[in-house]
């Protein structure tokens, strides 16, 4: 659906210096998915999503849509391709001397169509993002939320195929996140729209995306289904993103009292170690560690727990401290990893 290949964005800068914004990256989008790209402010993130729709036009590389390469369109021909890529911002840009229907509207009369089609267009999306009722209201007189979701509804007014979101979500509260995410997914569902979706929070990932993107310095530094990328994140910016709702890192207070334990352990022979373990699916509510316990003749102490759920699957982390011989542990986390569990021993703590 979307292509991206080579993409490099370069500015000028202050004093004359180039800013790489974008570093080769290559992407691949697929129809009816919600892909978030992420990562921390100056990443690249909001200058990526512009490249979609050539709202930045790239230093090099090519960008596909739909099979059409937009690079190589001229002036013309990308208006009208960028009338099937509707766009929605973190700033609801709504022109408060109109109502909540006619800031819907607007992109329609624009584009001069005639204004019996703009209300067969325009009442079916309000009453999609839930405003049908306040169609007559103006912006002042209507909250945060439902703002971006007049947003949303603009944006739906050129029935696009693709819907990009860039940071929509960061001016809002959590709950009412919550409800705009929902309804992107409402939208991504009932429409069949591929939605990319731009944001700094980790936990706006969890909730709607099925794929992510990881952008550090203007690369992508990891990429994957969210699922996979919260069980075993590779890259140290996905685990301190993942840690900012999830926590992995153990208190001070009991890593202090670890990093003691494995040091004298391993003076006298190493028979303690320390992994971290995490559950998805299923394997949440099975038995797999007393299972282990009791096959091998382990003792394992629990030291930090969670569990969540991503996109109604259930996923949980711990972080145990293994003691017995070295055959027996290394033989239980492989009948751990044989029950879909992913182990990982963690050896920086000391």
């Amino acid at each position: 659906m979307i292509e991206l290949k080579g993409i490099s964005q370069h500015f000028r800068g202050a004093g004359g210096t180039d800013v790489h914004a974008l570093r080769d990256v290559d992407l691949s989008i697929d129809k009816g998915e919600i892909f978030g790209i992420i990562g921390r402010s100056g990443a690249g993130k909001s200058t990526l999503v512009r490249v979609i729709n050539l709202l930045n036009r790239p230093t090099s590389g090519t960008v596909t849509v739909a099979g059409q390469s937009l690079t190589a369109l001229n002036a013309n021909g990308l208006r009208q391709a960028r009338r099937k890529i509707g766009m929605i911002f973190q700033h609801f840009n709504l022109l408060s001397s109109r109502t909540v229907y006619d800031n819907v509207a607007l992109p329609l009369e624009l584009a001069g169509t005639p204004r019996e089609r703009i209300r067969e267009i325009v009442l079916p999306l309000l009453e999609l993002v839930g405003l049908d009722a306040h169609k007559d209201r103006y912006p002042a007189q209507i909250s945060g939320g439902q703002k971006q979701r007049v947003g949303i509804a603009r944006a739906l007014a050129s029935q696009p195929d693709v819907l990009l979101s860039d940071e929509a979500t960061s001016a809002l509260d959590p709950e009412t996140t919550r409800s705009i995410l929902d309804l992107l997914r409402k939208i991504n569902r009932e429409l069949g729209l591929t939605v990319v979706l731009i944001t700094h929070q980790m936990e706006v990932i969890k909730q709607v995306c099925d794929r992510v993107a990881v952008l550090d310095a203007g690369r992508v530094v990891e990429i994957g289904r969210v699922i996979d990328v919260f069980l075993k994140p590779k890259h140290d910016v996905t685990r301190a993103l993942i840690g900012e709702v999830i926590s992995q890192e153990l208190p001070p207070s009991v890593l202090a009292r670890v990093e003691s334990r494995l040091v004298a352990a391993r003076e006298r022979g190493g028979r303690d170690h320390l992994f971290r373990l995490a559950f998805t699916g299923a394997g949440v509510d099975q038995p797999v560690l007393a299972q282990a316990i009791r096959n091998y003749g382990l003792d394992f102490n629990i030291l930090h727990g969670h569990i969540d759920e991503i996109q109604g699957q259930a996923f949980g982390s711990l972080a145990i401290l293994a003691s017995g011989e070295s055959a027996d542990i290394h033989n239980a986390m492989h009948f751990l990893r044989e029950q879909g569990v992913v182990v990982e021993e963690i050896n920086h703590v000391v």
